[in-house]
Parts: C-alpha cells; structure tokens; sequence
C-alpha cells in the first residue's frame, strides 16, 4: 500500500481501523508491516492495537476525544465528569476523558489526551444519546441524569447528601427529575434510588434560595 492510497482510502475519517485497509486483494501482512513504518515515521499515531489516525500535517479532521473514547473501547460511552461539565452541572473542566461501559477498566494515554475507562454492569449500558460534535462528529455520550447516576455507582457513598454536596452541582435546571428517577429504578439499586431523591432535595433547595432572594 502506497501512502497516497491510505490517504484516499482514510483521509476523511477522525481514526479508523485496519480492517478498513484490508478489503479485496490486499496483502495483510504488508499492510500492517506499512503501517508500522508510517507510525514510526510520525505520519500516523497509533491508538491501540488495530487503530489508528492521521498525524499532522495530514489530518483533514481532526477527531474529537469523545469520538476517540468510543473508539478506543466500542460499546462505551462518556459519562461521569466529562458529560458533567460539558452539561455545565459541575464546575470544574476535566482533563482526562471518562467513560465507562461493560468491558474492564483501563485508561489510555494517546497524543489525543488521557482517556479513562470505568466498568459497570452491561445491564446499566443505557440513558446515553448521540451527541453532534460538528464536523459530521457524532459520539455517545450520557444524559445529564444518567451521568451522575452512573458517578453515584461508581463512587463509595455517592449516594450521600454530603458527597453530592461536595460535587458543588450548578445549573441543576439542565436535570429532568423525571428522568433521573426513572433511569434510577430501571437500575432496580436502592443506591441509586436515594441518590435520585436528594438530588431532588438539592434542587428543591435551590429553588427555595432563588425564591428567598
């Protein structure tokens, strides 16, 4: 394979896999040999075994770290405290991307950022949408509810009003109440059921300050 070819082939896409490369006549040992070259040449960066992306200067789009996360492990979502900010429910930005899905956990350092990966039941595989990144960038990523719910599972005690005091929740507006209990009694877990009834004291409270002042 030529690198003009690979540019034809993958030039449009944020990251691709080699399977892409490996359709019709093809040598598959050559392409993963030719491919090993470029990588060591700068020309492409390798994610994880299998996948790949175009480096500067040749990169027509430059792929988004959600659509990088989905990626890196198919079947995840981002959820916990990237979905948090980017909702704006959360104050503080978060550098690494955080994910989760049924696979192991694990965490990725790529020349894309730090992706971390975090393990909850395939059962509680739900409550995420696609979301549009411009660009004709699409990743999956969780609802606003189902996202602290899914931080709730994961944290020792996130179901305690002092810990979700101390997330400093901001804009809870952006929270569907609705949503948030039934997403939570879908995951039939009397944690996540509490969690659901003090977040709604906390918006309760904060509409009682917005009335107060």
């Amino acid at each position: 394979m030529e690198w003009e070819q690979l540019l034809h082939i993958v030039g449009h896409e944020p990251v691709f896999e080699t399977g892409l490369l490996l359709a019709g006549d093809v040598d598959p040992a050559g392409v993963y040999r030719q491919l090993s070259r470029w990588v060591r040449a700068g020309r492409l960066y390798q994610l994880r075994r299998g996948l790949y992306a175009l480096a500067p200067p040749y990169q027509k789009v430059r792929p988004h770290p959600y659509v990088v996360a989905g990626a890196l492990v198919p079947g995840s979502y981002v959820s916990l405290q990237s979905a948090l900010s980017e909702y704006g429910l959360i104050p503080e930005m978060v550098p690494q991307v955080t994910s989760v899905s049924a696979a192991r956990p694990g965490r990725w350092d790529t020349p894309f950022g730090t992706f971390l990966f975090h393990h909850i039941k395939p059962e509680l595989v739900y409550g995420y949408h696609a979301w549009a990144l411009g660009g004709q960038q699409r990743a999956r990523i969780a609802r606003p509810e189902k996202a602290l719910l899914d931080l709730v599972y994961l944290t020792p005690g996130g179901d305690s009003l002092a810990y979700l005091r101390e997330l400093r929740l901001q804009q809870l507006e952006r929270l569907d109440l609705d949503t948030l209990q039934e997403l939570a009694v879908r995951a039939d877990s009397p944690k996540l059921l509490r969690a659901a009834d003090r977040v709604a004291l906390l918006v309760r409270e904060e509409h009682l300050a917005y009335e107060l002042l």
